[in-house]
């Protein structure tokens, strides 16, 4: 499909927006998928066809066809940036998406590893001499350790751990950057793990914190694998095992033991406190389970 007013949309959001060549290549995919929908005879046809009505069709279509809400809902943000840019070239008179109304999305809390599972896994010792298990345990410690995304991690580097001062500069979304402290425990890792870096890997001249076993920087494939094979290991962990539970699993503990939320969001990298005010659902829900069991009249059932 070549229709030029989506490309003058790409470039639109590569130049000015500066969006990542993934959100490009997902804007284009979702604007196509609308085109392909409405199936024009050509682009003036497709431009007519820009109506609230349609956009309703294609949201009852996406669903129907087994989309979730979640997954619908981010196709429609893609398609509302696209007509809000036809608007102000002109090319279209209003946003049609703004005039239907939204899949409703069911809330879903943020699930979490307990602090016993990971306790658990942290007692089992990492044979010593062996790099490759030291840099996995590493990779499981410092996601835990500091709540840093996958792709934050990926992109760490030696020189983004301040040993003097005992944090790591961590570059998020959007190119924020922020100080996150690293632990005791996680400190004395990382000194093992990076005197042990050179004398596994012949040079490593991109100065990346990890690397593959072939020494090349790292995917994020490869990060979720890491994580589930080392997490199979020690006993308790049921179900998803994956670098962005054990996010949610430091949010939810450092709340359980009295962090508070702005620290945590800081931590966290969230742009906002309402993406942060999620964990306290799941705090509250550990503190109605301790007052149940320890309340009088409950135990007695009264």
């Amino acid at each position: 499909m070549k229709v030029m007013v989506l490309e003058d949309f790409i470039d639109y959001i590569r130049v000015h927006k500066r969006y990542s060549p993934r959100t490009q290549l997902l804007y284009r995919e979702y604007a196509g998928e609308l085109y392909e929908f409405i199936s024009p005879a050509d682009e003036k046809e497709f431009l007519a066809q820009l109506r609230p009505q349609v956009i309703r069709g294609f949201i009852a279509n996406g669903l129907d066809s087994g989309l979730s809400p979640r997954s619908m809902n981010l196709k429609l943000s893609a398609i509302s940036s696209f007509c809000t840019f036809l608007v102000r070239r002109g090319v279209i008179e209003s946003n049609p998406v703004k005039k239907v109304f939204r899949p409703k999305m069911s809330s879903k809390l943020p699930e979490f590893y307990t602090e016993s599972n990971m306790e658990n896994y942290f007692e089992k010792p990492v044979e010593e001499g062996d790099f490759l298990a030291l840099r996995d345990r590493t990779i499981v410690s410092l996601i835990y350790s500091t709540g840093i995304r996958r792709a934050e991690l990926a992109s760490l580097k030696v020189k983004d751990w301040d040993r003097e001062r005992s944090l790591f500069r961590i570059t998020g979304k959007g190119d924020k950057q922020r100080d996150v402290p690293v632990p005791r425990p996680l400190a004395r890792e990382l000194e093992t793990y990076t005197g042990m870096m050179a004398q596994f890997y012949d040079e490593n001249q991109s100065g990346m914190m990890f690397l593959t076993d072939r020494g090349q920087p790292l995917y994020l494939s490869f990060v979720n694998k890491v994580v589930k094979r080392e997490l199979e290991k020690a006993p308790g962990f049921s179900g998803k095992k994956s670098p962005h539970m054990l996010r949610h699993s430091i949010a939810t503990h450092l709340l359980n033991n009295g962090a508070d939320l702005n620290s945590i969001k800081e931590v966290l990298g969230h742009s906002s406190l309402a993406a942060t005010q999620v964990y306290t659902h799941n705090s509250f829900e550990k503190l109605k389970s301790i007052f149940l069991t320890a309340h009088p009249r409950a135990k007695k059932g009264g």
